[in-house]
């Protein structure tokens, strides 16, 4: 029996209006892709201006996609900021790709729903595939499997969850935190992105519980200082249960020493959780392996394909080294999540291992990238990011104009403009204040510029220009123009101050 055709409608159309939907969507990518270069990387634009442009009563009857396909054109475009410029050095976003934003064409069209085999039988296969791809990259053990989330956040929360869970058992699960008999502590760096402080929040551990083990002149965290925090904590009644160390500091780059974490969290049985979020894929560049030394030795990973993997948000990912060491912490009950399948592999549920029942099909991009540039490209475009900031870097340190504040930690750098009447004598409090305020009004000024992007960090307590290098497109002549664009900027503000 063929089914009837139903009639074209906006809910329902037929191919042929799918096809010209389509073919516009993509003339526009297309030429929005071999222009990005020459667009400004952020809109001149107040908020009031595009809420007039946007703002309308819910329409009762529909328009038609072609109007509403010039509101993205004209209006959104226009109105966002370019995180796909080569320029754009603020933040660790990545500039997406070209087949990955197919691939969420498809998916979406698919429209799968991804919370245990029975529901999407070749995607999950698939998401075991591409994780299984990951867990090759970074070094890990065979039996070591995870899941992708909606990013890092997730992916922090999910592993914290984990942790708690093996030390706690179902008491705390089942009667909250109260029914442990000692307050839950967590260590990090004083470098460590804030979502572990909020998964902890969260979980019932507490901020407060999150205690920052200071780092060295490298921003790296001090091993013996976190040894120093545990010992101290036990004797003083609390309870000890994970560790988390950073492969990828969110301000400096800076990556922990992870087999001396790893060996602290064997000797005192803590789970050991690494924020490799930026940085984790960058093991895929040769130069940068040997930082990683240690990863695969952690109980949980937790990755951003949607950082250096170059995918569009959004896209996190969680690798356990024993995936049946966190099952327990998320097992459902339910009578309709029963599992009626007999093998085992058909009985497979991702909600036994993070919190999420609907899942969409975040496996299809990662895939398809994957499969499509393969790991050697993509460890070479890394490479040609981890270069382009030590160029930076360098240029940076052999300027009069210029001083780098950290060490170049993968591929972020941080410096600030500083007025050469500053650099050879002594600085009081009240200079280095003035510092601040000055490079916080170049940033601005940069930013406002239009042709490249920095943003803001702070370092040993002063302000820094903060540079990230995340995208494929970056060459080194991009970076030179970025300082050029930095004094630039610093002419325009001391100007207009004189």
């Amino acid at each position: 029996m063929t089914s009837t055709p139903s009639e074209d409608s906006a809910l329902d159309p037929s191919g042929a209006r799918i096809r010209d939907m389509g073919t516009a969507a993509v003339e526009w990518a297309a030429a929005y892709h071999e222009s990005i270069r020459d667009l400004p990387i952020v809109p001149r634009v107040s908020a009031a201006e595009l809420r007039r442009l946007l703002a309308e009563p819910l329409p009762v009857d529909g328009r038609d996609f072609t109007d509403l396909l010039d509101v993205f054109r004209e209006v959104i475009v226009p109105g966002s900021r370019h995180n796909g410029h080569p320029r754009f050095f603020g933040y660790v976003s990545a500039p997406g790709t070209a087949v990955a934003a197919v691939a969420d064409l498809l998916a979406s069209t698919l429209n799968a729903n991804l919370p245990a085999w029975r529901s999407a039988p070749a995607p999950t296969e698939l998401e075991h595939v591409t994780i299984d791809w990951i867990r090759e990259a970074l070094g890990c053990d065979p039996g070591a499997g995870g899941l992708f989330t909606s990013g890092g956040s997730m992916a922090n929360l999910t592993a914290l969850a984990a942790a708690r869970h093996r030390h706690c058992g179902d008491a705390v699960a089942d009667h909250g935190a109260a029914a442990h008999p000692a307050p839950l502590r967590v260590y990090a760096s004083t470098e460590t992105h804030h979502s572990v402080q909020k998964a902890a929040a969260l979980l019932g551990i507490g901020r407060a519980n999150v205690r920052q083990i200071p780092v060295d002149g490298g921003f790296r965290m001090d091993v013996d200082a976190l040894v120093a925090a545990v010992e101290e904590d036990r004797a003083a009644g609390l309870d000890p249960f994970c560790v988390v160390a950073n492969a990828g500091t969110v301000v400096t780059g800076a990556v922990d020493p992870l087999r001396e974490v790893a060996a602290v969290a064997h000797r005192y049985g803590l789970w050991m959780h690494v924020d490799a979020c930026y940085g984790g894929f960058a093991r895929l560049a040769p130069s940068a392996r040997p930082l990683f030394d240690g990863l695969a030795e952690a109980d949980s990973v937790a990755l951003d394909p949607h950082k250096w993997l170059y995918l569009p948000a959004d896209c996190g990912c969680l690798i356990y080294r024993d995936p049946e060491a966190a099952r327990a912490a998320f097992r459902l009950d339910a009578d309709y999540t029963r599992v009626t399948q007999p093998e085992s592999a058909e009985a497979f549920a991702f909600w036994d291992y993070g919190p999420d029942l609907s899942r969409r099909f975040r496996a299809l991009k990662v895939w398809m990238l994957l499969a499509h540039a393969g790991s050697r490209a993509l460890g070479e475009a890394i490479e040609g990011n981890l270069d382009c900031a030590r160029h930076l870097g360098e240029l940076v340190d052999g300027s009069d104009e210029f001083e780098l504040l950290a060490p170049v930690g993968l591929s972020i750098v941080c410096f600030r403009y500083l007025p050469r009447t500053l650099r050879d004598k002594p600085r009081s409090d009240a200079d280095e204040r003035r510092l601040d305020r000055l490079n916080e009004r170049i940033m601005v000024a940069l930013q406002q510029g239009g042709s490249s992007y920095l943003s803001n960090a702070s370092v040993n307590g002063r302000f820094a220009l903060r540079g990230c290098v995340l995208n494929y497109r970056t060459t080194r002549r991009d970076v030179e123009i970025l300082l050029d664009d930095v004094r630039r900027a610093a002419e325009q503000v001391i100007a207009g101050a004189g």
